[in-house]
């Protein structure tokens, strides 16, 4: 098994992901269904994404629901019950209310209700964020066992008409439980934020201050220029990539797997090759029929590339997300 250097010392060891679990919502919509309604073929939707099919959430798979069975099957994994979960995070930008935090909804469903529980908002690196800190909270004694969990629907904030965003967003939840380890499980994050691009991917419809109560509100919707992502994706996330790997104290040839954040199957072949992947590491491409499920993408992606074999317990994966701000975070990590 490959060991992470980790330069700080700590009260443990280190930490690491002990379990992952994922939930698919039931509706799967096929590109022949998108197409129509953003004037392209079926065809132009799968070679501009790599997507076939993407999965939409139905009026009974709300976000805490499908946040919850994610958790589930993630603690279930871990063999960690959820009395023993002392903090629960969540990353998401779909969770409209933000008031309680999606987090605590959570937390109470599954009765870890003495846990600490808040959401992160950094979009499609909410995940990637999130593993660095609650692997912050674990080895500074903070916190025992961290839930963290991505979960996103997708299809609340996108206009179902834009042929922009349309045929990319879907829905879906994964989650992992994150534990102390004897020794470290969880490479140093590489992160940062380019806020000189923050128009590449916005919402519109904010809530206006002094609204009057009976006066109609805007919707929120989500709105990116898909090819100022692209650029800056293929530019820029190769080297917090290979920055994330050394920190690590590994080579790119030494990783067994990519899990990047599922954003386009374009963007992740032109990381492979900009990093310098081997002809041997797994790359996820989940992407291909759950579509681009924003904070949920990596575990998703994770938990699929475990249950289908094409990654073991114990393999090194490089982690990487990145979105709107636009933010990005990497980490190698121990897969559960």
């Amino acid at each position: 098994m490959s060991q992470l250097s980790l330069s700080q010392s700590t009260p443990v060891g280190g930490s690491r992901i002990l379990g992952v679990g994922a939930y698919r919502p039931v509706r799967a919509v096929a590109n022949e269904e998108i197409a129509p309604r953003i004037g392209v073929e079926p065809g132009w939707i799968a070679r501009r994404s790599g997507i076939r099919t993407r999965r939409f959430a139905g009026p009974d798979e709300p976000l805490p629901v499908m946040a919850a069975a994610a958790s589930h099957h993630a603690l279930a994994a871990a063999g960690v019950s959820a009395d023993e979960v002392d903090c629960v995070l969540v990353a998401t930008i779909s969770h409209l209310l933000q008031m309680p935090a999606l987090a605590v909804d959570v937390a109470h469903r599954l009765g870890a209700d003495r846990a600490a529980a808040f959401d992160l908002s950094a979009a499609c690196a909410g995940f990637c964020h999130g593993v660095a800190i609650a692997d912050s909270l674990v080895r500074s004694g903070a916190a025992r066992h961290v839930l963290m969990i991505g979960a996103d629907r997708m299809t609340d904030v996108v206009d179902p008409e834009d042929p922009a965003t349309a045929f990319l967003f879907a829905d879906g939840a994964g989650a992992v439980v994150i534990g102390p380890s004897g020794k470290p499980g969880i490479g140093p994050v590489a992160w940062g934020a380019d806020g000189e691009r923050m128009d590449a991917i916005t919402m519109t419809g904010y809530w206006t201050p002094g609204l009057r109560e009976d006066a109609e509100l805007p919707w929120p919707y989500l709105c990116m220029t898909g090819w100022k992502v692209f650029r800056w994706a293929t530019e820029t996330m190769g080297r917090a990539a290979r920055e994330a790997i050394e920190r690590a104290g590994l080579t790119p040839g030494e990783l067994s797997a990519f899990i990047p954040h599922q954003a386009n199957g374009l963007i992740t072949d032109a990381l492979v090759k900009d990093i310098g992947l081997s002809a041997d590491t797994a790359v996820a491409r989940d992407i291909a029929d759950s579509g681009n499920t924003s904070g949920a993408s990596i575990p998703m992606a994770m938990e699929r590339m475990l249950a289908s074999g094409a990654a073991r317990s114990g393999d090194p994966a490089l982690l990487i997300g990145f979105g709107s701000g636009l933010v990005h975070a990497a980490q190698v990590v121990l897969l559960p």
